[in-house]
């Protein structure tokens, strides 16, 4: 029967440091794919405005003459 308690004991040890042992390590990388994802909708959002800034100014040409 001891050797039953020992065994459960030192599982639920193990079970408790392996969920703190996940704590302590840190979203690597999180951060920066936020940030990379952040650019590509900032450039994605600056190129629709050049495209329309540029069509705008086509068309307007496009009368003068």
């Amino acid at each position: 029967m001891t050797r039953l308690a020992v065994t459960l004991h030192l599982l639920g040890l193990h079970a408790v440091e392996t969920l703190r042992a996940r704590d302590r390590r840190p979203e690597r990388g999180s951060v920066t794919i936020e940030q990379v994802l952040w650019a590509v909708a900032l450039i994605a959002i600056v190129g629709i405005v050049v495209v329309a800034i540029k069509g705008y100014v086509t068309s307007e040409a496009a009368k003068i003459k």
